[in-house]
């Protein structure tokens, strides 16, 4: 391995890991650690790396050449496609020792540990040697204390059954969920400890959280929503994407479905309520019920304002439908739609009416996924209107709602691809 004195965990989050030939394997996402029963630096087992598949899968530190940076290398380019699972005596460095509560070993002052270094031994391990650690004030000031790095030993309290037992803020660990996709962020949340996945859940604002759990599989989504106090619950869910939303409702008791709807607020609730009156697997229960809606008295340049909105997914923002007043859904009678390319080829001061397709056949809430996803097909589309038989526009349905359906309910768990399941090394 390249000369290295020390590395911070916090500076490895994140950096992309390659093979001996510069092939791509995937990113370090955290550093395992096994605890000691004595007070001696805890010996970094290996890397959890999370490969393009989304598979997060575990590599021994042996298999390690270098650590630059901006990249680790391996060894070789072959790696254990085994999921990664933590085992009882190990420890995730930044998922479990970041934030930590402890003490100093001789006064027991109150810290937190910010973040852990880990320096290489003349047996080829590494350990982690040094702690960077803030005392903890309590009271009203405002001064932030200094940060320290300390030996291991020095600090007290970060034990197995420490980790396990003290609370945990979670300020490191949404510091590098800063830089990373909602989708990313899951992935990660998913494979904390579940005590460890509640601090983070606590400290996260509305929307984020809600941008995480779309991001979860099924169980995990209402795991962390039950975890939830039903008041801020209801406040994650309205943070959703109303589609989003109620299929993890469709997925609750009727007795907490209908609790989390009431105390949702009226205007956030009611397209929810709509979406769950149709089968997750129709066009209806595909739909979101936001998309760009409006007006044909509205200016090319007006359109393309509203599909530059850098929120807007990808999808929604490949056209943008025309109705009669009102604009929200349902809307007055629909007219057609316009494709974002027709709209860049336009001049600006044009009216969307102008620009209107009234050839694309709209689909009915109640077409099936088959034809939903045949309609995809035959029209090239990433994004359909649906309109009821009263020709109101009531949503509209995008290419990744039909492939979330379509694809194993287990694809955000392994990936897309068939995995060997070996033993770790």
């Amino acid at each position: 391995m390249a000369a290295v004195n020390r590395v911070f965990a916090a500076q490895l989050s994140g950096l992309p890991v390659f093979g001996p030939d510069g092939e791509s394997i995937g990113r370090v996402r955290d550093l395992v650690a096994g605890l000691r029963l004595d007070a001696q630096p805890p010996r970094i087992l290996g890397l959890v790396v999370e490969l393009t598949t989304r598979r997060r899968v575990f590599v021994p530190m042996l298999r390690v050449t270098s650590i630059e940076p901006t990249a680790v290398t391996l060894a070789t380019g072959s790696v254990n496609m085994r999921q990664f699972n933590q085992r009882p005596n190990e420890v995730l460095v930044l998922g479990q020792l970041l934030d930590a509560h402890a003490t100093l070993a001789g006064s027991g002052t109150r810290i937190t540990v910010v973040d852990a270094g880990m320096e290489p031994t003349r047996t080829r391990d590494w350990v982690l040697a040094k702690l960077a650690i803030r005392e903890r004030r309590v009271g009203l000031g405002r001064r932030r204390s200094a940060m320290q790095v300390l030996p291991w030993p020095e600090v007290a309290g970060l034990g197995l059954t420490d980790l396990a037992v003290q609370p945990q803020g979670a300020g490191q660990l949404l510091m590098l969920f800063d830089t990373m996709r909602p989708a990313d962020i899951a992935a990660t949340v998913r494979d904390l400890p579940l005590k460890r996945r509640h601090e983070v859940a606590d400290a996260m604002d509305d929307e984020r959280l809600a941008d995480v759990i779309e991001e979860l599989p099924d169980d995990d989504q209402k795991e962390l929503l039950a975890y939830l106090a039903e008041e801020r619950a209801a406040d994650v869910l309205e943070a959703m994407n109303p589609d989003d939303a109620a299929d993890l409702l469709a997925e609750l008791a009727p007795a907490d479905q209908s609790r989390l709807l009431e105390l949702m607020e009226p205007e956030e609730s009611a397209p929810v309520r709509r979406l769950l009156e149709y089968s997750s697997d129709t066009a209806g229960g595909l739909m979101t019920p936001e998309p760009v809606v409006l007006t044909p008295d509205t200016t090319i340049a007006e359109a393309l304002a509203h599909i530059r909105n850098a929120e807007l997914p990808p999808a929604l923002a490949s056209m943008v439908f025309v109705c009669r007043p009102p604009t929200a859904t349902p809307t007055g009678r629909y007219v057609g739609v316009v494709h974002f390319q027709r709209l860049l080829r336009e001049p600006p001061a044009e009216l969307v009416a102008s620009a209107v397709d009234t050839g694309l056949p709209p689909l009915k809430p109640g077409a099936s996924l088959a034809e939903v996803t045949r309609y995809f097909a035959a029209y090239n589309l990433t994004c359909g209107p649906v309109v009821d038989t009263e020709d109101h526009l009531i949503g509209a349905v995008t290419v990744d709602d039909v492939l979330d359906h379509l694809l194993p309910e287990d694809w955000r768990e392994t990936g897309l691809h068939d995995t060997l399941e070996e033993d770790r090394a």
